[in-house]
């Protein structure tokens, strides 16, 4: 043959700006819906965390109050009685704070660990995304 055949367009790296501004919206705007689920789950994470937590310290409220209705017991026994029957409502009061006092620090460890209600993963991670581009824009 001769060289009547027209040279095939090259594919390789050569992309029309209409082409590179498409492709960077696209991802850009798949990058933005990630964030936005990251930050989602994370938020659902810490929510998750604080009802937990307020609920322990309800339940340790609760059982507080049982255990002042027990000691209010245990000193009615106490004055009226002899010493079997108001220490053995000493005893029951006493397990029953303890239990409170668990109850109370395991919900405020709960609540601790749930708050500040930012997603910090996600903002990191959109901190470093924007590093990235603007970086890649500099270029």
């Amino acid at each position: 043959m001769t060289g009547t055949m027209a040279p095939r367009p090259v594919h390789d790296e050569h992309h029309s700006v209409g082409d590179l501004v498409g492709q960077a919206t696209e991802q850009v705007s798949r990058l933005v819906r990630q964030e936005v689920a990251l930050a989602k789950e994370e938020l659902a994470q810490k929510g998750r965390r604080a009802g937990r937590g307020g609920g322990l310290l309800g339940a340790a409220g609760a059982v507080a109050y049982a255990g002042f209705l027990a000691l209010a017991a245990t000193g009615a026994a106490a004055l009226s009685l002899v010493l079997p029957v108001w220490a053995a409502a000493l005893i029951v009061t006493a397990v029953l704070f303890v239990l409170a006092g668990v109850l109370a620090a395991t919900g405020r460890a709960q609540l601790r660990r749930a708050t500040p209600p930012t997603p910090e993963e996600a903002l990191g991670s959109v901190r470093a995304d924007v590093q990235e581009i603007r970086g890649r824009a500099h270029r």
